[in-house]
């Protein structure tokens, strides 16, 4: 996720993850294992001025598959679930509508958001080999974006404009 939000003007910054889990300073390895209850995630720092918090959601939509489960593409496992942690009560409503309107949407008629909005929780930072790994790895980042069909369920999902 860190890539399109790097790309979007007004993104400070992005640092990837784990959140809403039970374990302090949890590892790559406990997280990932399934072990923590945390979420692999990114957070993002903005500047409201420049980029507002429902881009930033629509940004968020637009990469992830919101109808998978406890997965996304081909990393399967609680610590994959699609998840927003708002911060302030302001980011919980703009989320919740925002999941709302997607729920509307056509294309999801037939199927049920499972994007989870989750009460804020402390963030625990990545180990320094996961912050832009698509930047310091961009082979393996693009064959593993490209074996997890990643790109072509998005399209699936979102058409090309996606």
């Amino acid at each position: 996720m860190e890539p399109p939000y790097d790309a979007l003007s007004g993104v400070v910054s992005t640092q990837s993850g784990y959140i809403g889990g039970s374990v302090a300073n949890p590892t790559y390895e406990q997280v990932s294992a399934g072990r923590t209850g945390h979420a692999e995630a990114v957070k993002i720092t903005y500047d409201p001025s420049r980029v507002d918090y429902p881009k930033l959601l629509q940004v968020f939509w637009r990469n992830i598959d919101p109808v998978a489960v406890d997965r996304q593409f081909c990393d399967v496992g609680a610590q994959y679930r699609s998840a927003i942690f708002p911060v302030n009560d302001e980011q919980r409503r703009l989320a919740e509508a925002s999941r709302k309107a997607l729920q509307a949407d056509p294309r999801f008629r037939q199927q049920t958001i499972a994007t989870r909005i989750e009460p804020a929780a402390r963030f625990y930072p990545a180990e320094d080999t996961h912050q832009d790994y698509y930047r310091k790895n961009p082979v393996r980042y693009k064959y593993y974006r490209y074996s997890c069909g990643r790109d072509r369920r998005l399209e699936e999902i979102w058409g090309k404009a996606g």
